[in-house]
C-alpha cells in the first residue's frame, strides 16, 4: 500500500514539475532555461497561484539568483516551485472575500465605487498599485458611460474557479 502511495506522489511530483517546466518555457525567451528575475510573479501567478508581491520576494529568497543580470534557473526555481504547489500555498482568494472587500471600500454603501475613489484606495497604502496595473484595472472594471465600478458584478470576474487551476484540481 505504501508502494501504490509513493508511486502516486512520484507520478504528482512529475506532472507538478512538468507544468513548472512548461510554464517557465513561455518565459525563457532565450530558451536557455534562464528568465529575467521579474518575470517570477507572472510564472508562479500563471501556474494557479497568487502570492502578493511580497510573497513572490520571500519566495525570490529562497532561489538562488544569478547575478548581475538578475537571472533564475529553472534547476533553481523548479524545487522552490514544486514544494509551493504541493504545499498548495498562495490559493486563490473566496468570493465572500472579495466581495468584503470592495464592501469596505464603498464608504456609503451604496453597491458601487467611482473612479476617483478606487484610484485613492488602490495608489496608497498598502501594496499600492502601479499606474500601470492601475489603468489595465479601470479599463477592464469601470462601466464606460458612468466611470463607476459596479463591484456585485465585477467581482465574478475576479474569482477563480478553483477545479481548474493546477495543481488544485486533484
Amino acid at each position: 500500500m505504501a508502494e501504490r502511495e509513493e508511486k502516486g506522489e512520484d507520478a504528482l511530483v512529475a506532472e507538478i514539475q512538468k507544468k513548472i517546466t512548461e510554464t517557465f518555457e513561455v518565459f525563457d525567451r532565450e530558451s536557455n532555461k534562464t528568465v529575467d528575475v521579474r518575470e517570477i510573479g507572472c510564472i508562479v501567478r500563471a501556474l494557479g497561484c497568487f502570492p502578493t508581491e511580497a510573497e513572490v520576494q520571500k519566495l525570490l529568497e529562497q532561489i538562488e539568483v544569478e547575478e548581475p543580470g538578475g537571472f533564475v534557473h529553472l534547476e533553481h526555481f523548479l524545487p522552490v516551485m514544486t514544494k509551493v504547489l504541493l504545499d498548495k500555498r498562495f490559493q486563490p482568494i473566496p468570493e465572500d472575500v472579495i466581495l468584503h472587500a470592495f464592501e469596505a471600500l464603498d464608504e456609503n454603501k451604496c453597491g458601487y465605487i467611482t473612479k476617483d475613489d478606487l484610484v485613492k484606495h488602490l495608489t496608497q497604502g498598502g501594496e499600492p498599485f502601479t499606474q500601470e496595473e492601475m489603468e489595465d484595472m479601470l479599463a477592464v472594471a469601470l462601466d464606460p458611460e458612468t466611470d463607476i465600478l459596479h463591484y456585485r458584478d465585477y467581482r465574478v470576474k475576479l474569482v477563480v474557479d478553483e477545479t481548474k487551476t493546477f495543481p488544485f484540481n486533484g
